[in-house]
């Protein structure tokens, strides 16, 4: 089973004026955002990894990862019917920043229809509080944002940045809840998608939640 291990790197950069078009989806994605846009940058490691095996991939199967190896801080992605989803290992201090900006949110509570499953409809957006799971790609027109974890004032990001994701393609940001910002380009939260845990919490399966069944 192969893997793509990548580390931060605070040269890489994504030109903003990039045309939004969705075929760029993957190849944005399975580098998993390396660098930052406009100066954003990640502060904290991640590992992106693509696990599916060519025929889970095709026939759109629920997939299995293990998230037991996430360290705190950081983000694995897989992918799940060709899309690039993100599952981060959220630290307590992450978690404590969600509940600062909410003011600052489009739709803090994820009420909009479409993109969060009941099981996500909590301050968390997730079944466990420190584990993260959401599809990595802009509701906007489909770019994939570049994580930006790190806290505090940055070139492209509010004074009180909490730590989130920066689509380079037309600013839209998120919180580390894939919750949007208002009067941004973005006009939904991203996407959670279906996925339970396994009896010890060491796996989830992605695509199967009480209304998909494998």
């Amino acid at each position: 089973m192969s893997q793509i291990t990548t580390s931060p790197d605070d040269s890489g950069a994504v030109d903003p004026n990039l045309p939004p078009d969705p075929s760029r989806r993957f190849w944005v994605a399975s580098a998993c955002a390396v660098g930052g846009a406009a100066g954003v940058a990640t502060a904290v490691p991640f590992v992106s990894s693509f696990a599916p095996s060519e025929k889970a991939r095709a026939a759109g199967a629920p997939v299995e990862v293990d998230v037991s190896n996430i360290a705190p801080g950081n983000m694995i992605t897989v992918e799940w019917r060709g899309k690039p989803v993100w599952i981060m290992h959220r630290t307590d201090a992450q978690l404590a920043g969600l509940k600062t900006h909410e003011n600052e949110l489009a739709d803090p509570q994820s009420d909009r229809p479409g993109f969060t499953p009941e099981f996500a409809k909590n301050e968390y957006r997730s079944r466990e509080p420190e584990l993260f799971v959401c599809v990595g790609i802009c509701t906007h027109l489909g770019c994939s944002p570049s994580p930006a974890f790190e806290p505090g004032p940055q070139p492209g990001l509010p004074s009180d940045w909490a730590g989130g994701f920066f689509c380079p393609c037309h600013g839209s940001y998120f919180d580390l809840a894939g919750r949007v910002y208002s009067n941004k380009p973005a006009p939904d939260n991203l996407e959670v998608p279906p996925y339970i845990f396994s009896a010890d919490g060491s796996h989830i399966t992605i695509g199967v939640d009480e209304n998909n069944k494998a």
